[in-house]
């Protein structure tokens, strides 16, 4: 059978690239950074400052840029930096070191990680394991919260002795990541410094499902809770918006918007032919799909005719057809090429990545919802890897939880409402959904059972749960169907067995 597509609802792809786009970024930072100095000089209350991003927007670099020139005010002597997990710490930790030096950079971690540090971050900062490890050089401390916010530090952060700000060890305490610490958690570290500044995608999954609320004596208090919803309309807290993402390609920018849809603007850093996928001669289905995905627009496949599944996320007969999909695009091998830009987001060259030589990033991420899906897409992961001698790099699985934070070039991913029979908190996530569709910097394959229009239209409306209300996001049926017209959309009908 013939596949065709129905081409995405036309979006306005209108808006800055390059430098212009970048600028945006820049300029919501100076805004930022604007504040932070006048709380400072005590000319301003402000308790907390928050610069909210999309995915991809490059938050990390301006975390950077705050906390470097925030130590050249004569107020601030010292920093914190802290974040939910070790994988966001340990890359911003190495930044910060080559950007000040290794004398000025501590990275206090427990005893047991340090054998696990690469290298080229250790070779950037100093590191400690205990307070009294941490030089007196040191400006900025960098842990998880679980570290730095210990009970048994409590007392002893005073053997560094009080920051400028005369009564805590830090002047400003900065929280990468900010959307997926818990609030039970940024409470153990916030009285650290007098200011917090959180940076971070609003769209993170937090490491707990906030639905699980143990709070039962007040609604409106839920320490699950991503720590910064519980602080955006306070007057002491001041918001800014990064109106920039450097990681899609400009023909996925229209999903970006739909899931950030209430931002004033969203641009996106890579202009239209800045980034292509090269693929080799296929035929089928396989060609029809793969050069649906390679046009940059994110691309849905529904089967229909397939045999049962164990249970609606966990489906070996829709990850069998994934197989099919990929066999041949990987038997004839492909290339990624990519715009390099600089920091100001000016091209600089050209970049070309081979299947047979993927480099550091993974060049395809098979994404499910479940760990037991996940373990069946390994076992297809590793039966093609075997079968065809694919080098290590080309091919990768994992659940969306874990992969959030992480980059890959095309990302095929099976739909959470896939094969579902109704909208629930799980499967209707705003951080799960989101974080599925924006990995990816050059293609993005969504596959599912047939049904999911019929699914949305059965779907009682709701309004769904807003962001900076405690428990979770979900989406209601017309969020996800407004997300639905950004894809390319096809059906493919499978022969019935024996036929």
């Amino acid at each position: 059978m013939t596949i065709s597509f129905t081409p995405a609802a036309e979006a306005s792809l209108v808006g800055s690239h390059h430098r212009d786009a970048a600028q945006g970024n820049r300029d919501a930072t100076t805004r930022a950074l604007a504040v932070l100095q006048t709380v400072l000089d005590g000319s301003a209350t402000y308790e907390r400052i928050l610069l909210r991003a999309a995915a991809g927007a490059g938050k990390s670099h301006a975390l950077v840029r705050m906390v470097t020139t925030a130590l050249k005010h004569a107020a601030c002597h010292r920093v914190a930096v802290t974040a939910f997990a070790n994988k966001q710490v340990y890359p911003l930790a190495e930044d910060l070191g080559k950007e000040l030096g290794a004398a000025q950079v501590c990275l206090f971690v427990k005893a047991d990680r340090v054998p696990n540090i690469a290298a080229h971050v250790r070779d950037a900062v100093t590191i400690a394991t205990s307070i009294a490890e941490i030089p007196s050089t040191a400006t900025v401390i960098l842990g998880v919260s679980h570290k730095l916010g210990a009970p048994a530090y409590h007392r002893q952060w005073d053997r560094l002795g009080r920051a400028a700000n005369g009564s805590r060890p830090f002047d400003v305490l900065f929280v990468d990541e900010a959307w997926q610490l818990p609030l039970h958690r940024y409470v153990t570290v916030r009285n650290l410094a007098p200011l917090s500044v959180g940076v971070g995608d609003v769209g993170q999954l937090p490491p707990i499902d906030p639905a699980e609320n143990p709070w039962r004596g007040d609604p409106g208090y839920n320490p699950y809770r991503a720590w910064p919803t519980a602080y955006e309309d306070d007057k002491h807290t001041y918001v800014e918006e990064l109106p920039a993402v450097w990681r899609p390609t400009a023909a996925q920018l229209s999903l970006w918007r739909a899931f950030y849809s209430d931002w004033d603007a969203l641009d996106c850093v890579a202009a239209p032919g800045d980034r292509a996928v090269d693929l080799p001669d296929m035929s089928g289905l396989a060609c029809t799909v793969w050069e649906s995905v390679a046009t940059g627009r994110p691309t849905l496949v529904e089967f229909d005719g397939l045999a049962d599944a164990e249970a609606p996320d966990i489906d070996q007969p829709l990850l069998d057809e994934v197989a099919s999909l990929l066999e041949p695009l990987l038997t004839g091998g492909f290339a990624i090429s990519s715009r390099d830009y600089d920091s100001n987001g000016d091209p600089t060259g050209q970049k070309l990545v081979d299947s047979a030589e993927p480099g550091d990033d993974p060049l395809i991420v098979i994404l499910a919802t479940r760990n037991q899906a996940v373990d069946d897409a390994a076992a297809i992961v590793d039966a093609l890897t075997e079968r065809l001698g694919l080098p290590e790099g080309v091919l990768h699985a994992s659940t969306v939880d874990s992969w959030q934070g992480q980059t890959n070039a095309i990302t095929i991913a099976i739909h959470p409402l896939s094969g579902a029979q109704r909208l629930d908190d799980f499967n209707s996530a705003f951080g799960r959904l989101a974080v599925t569709c924006t990995r990816a910097t050059h293609g993005l394959l969504m596959v599912a059972r047939r049904g999911l229009s019929q699914l949305l239209d059965d779907a009682a409306a709701q309004p769904g749960t807003p962001l900076g209300e405690p428990g979770t996001r979900s989406l209601p049926r017309q969020t996800h169907q407004r997300i639905l017209k950004t894809f390319n959309r096809a059906t493919y009908q499978l022969a019935p067995e024996g036929g």
